[in-house]
């Protein structure tokens, strides 16, 4: 069967990630979400997504089909449901399709559909750009199920002082140093060619992912992922680093998200909870205004290249966009479109060739290319994020 993910009803509530790349591949707990269809599917995937994201991420149609929506995490049942799907059939999650089985180049109606509800108490759903840390706790224990079963964990070494060390995993190649691993509250999971140098502190729900570091006397509170090639100091609570992003030196980061290619100059701090206590609002790129999240708790929100110069804080509820450059004193305010350069004193536009040029030397440090389709999707935001800039 030929497995094909689509970014759904929720895509522009998952911007400024969703910029740069499909709902599909947007890491929460250990795996992207791709990943971890892939895995429980055992098959891969492609992705029906915008179109200025085609060229780096196309979609293969066959005869046969079938289409799940991206924002759900999978689950034993689901997968179940999903792989017993005959042609015409879907099914459906509150009013919207999670999965159908589509001939190549069917017209979809689903009026013609044989349509199931699905029922079952396991659904998680990344809908809104706070669900990536607020419920990384439940993704991050999926996810070491999903990656530890039948597997051993490499030996902890005898200087690394551990509280039920049952619920901690070391893969291939992790080296940890003099540190303090405390799983009471949920796993540990260290990840392949990882190091954890001295000093450092951690309690899960926590995820290291493969060749991240987390350097030493860092603290770290759960549930908190750092995605692949990432580097982490200082104060780190209930945060997302999807990957190649650096927090590398003292400074607060607290229930907050970054993507891929972040910079953190040093001693950076973010609020995250408000001053009257009050529900935090976000920046929503469809509404273009400010969304009511729910939380007490929820601070930065960062797109794909972006970074900020030393000592910069951020007020609760920041949205920075892609490939902003922030920096000077004062708090920035509370969005940050794509492609500004500046602070508080003010804002200019961050020209794409200079930009580009940025790019191009922090991705080649990790031996990854800066390549054309990745130029043009950045060209295609540069043009999205005009009307917010002001020069």
């Amino acid at each position: 069967m030929n497995y094909i993910l689509f970014d759904g009803a929720v895509r522009n509530q998952l911007l400024p990630f969703t910029y740069t790349r499909p709902v599909a591949d947007i890491r929460v707990g250990i795996l992207t979400i791709r990943e971890k269809w892939e895995r429980m599917l055992g098959s891969t995937t492609t992705t029906i997504t915008e179109d200025y994201l085609v060229d780096k991420y196309p979609m293969v149609e066959l005869e046969d089909n079938i289409m799940i929506n991206a924002s759900f995490i999978p689950s034993d049942n689901l997968v179940a449901m999903i792989k017993g799907l005959e042609v015409n059939q879907a099914v459906f999650y509150e009013d919207e399709p999670l999965a159908f089985y589509a001939k190549e180049e069917q017209e979809v109606d689903f009026d013609s559909f044989d349509v199931v509800e699905y029922t079952h108490d396991d659904v998680l759903r990344i809908e809104h750009t706070w669900d990536i840390f607020s419920k990384n706790a439940e993704a991050i224990s999926k996810d070491v199920t999903l990656l530890t079963e039948d597997e051993t964990s490499e030996s902890i070494p005898e200087h690394v002082i551990t509280f039920n060390k049952e619920n901690i995993f070391i893969e291939e190649g992790a080296k940890l140093y003099n540190c303090t691993l405390n799983a009471e509250d949920g796993p540990i999971y260290i990840g392949k060619d990882a190091t954890v140098m001295e000093g450092v502190t951690i309690r899960g729900p926590f995820a290291l992912c493969d060749n991240a570091t987390v350097k030493m006397g860092a603290k770290i509170y759960g549930a908190t992922t750092i995605g692949p090639h990432s580097k982490v100091g200082g104060e780190v609570n209930n945060s997302v680093l999807m990957g190649y992003s650096n927090k590398g030196h003292d400074g607060f980061l607290g229930n907050s998200v970054l993507g891929e290619w972040c910079n953190l100059g040093a001693d950076t701090n973010n609020s995250n909870l408000k001053n009257n206590y009050a529900e935090v609002r976000l920046w929503d790129y469809e509404t273009e205004g400010f969304a009511r999240t729910g939380l007490q708790f929820c601070g930065l929100m960062m797109g794909d290249h972006s970074k900020c110069g030393i000592n910069t804080m951020f007020n609760t509820g920041t949205v920075v966009g892609v490939s902003a450059n922030i920096f000077g004193s004062g708090f920035p305010r509370n969005f940050v479109p794509s492609f500004s350069w500046g602070g508080s004193a003010g804002m200019t536009t961050y020209k794409t060739n200079k930009a580009f040029e940025v790019a191009k030397i922090v991705m080649a440090r990790r031996s990854v290319d800066f390549t054309p389709e990745d130029a043009a999707i950045l060209e295609y935001v540069f043009e999205e994020a005009a009307k917010w800039r002001k020069d």
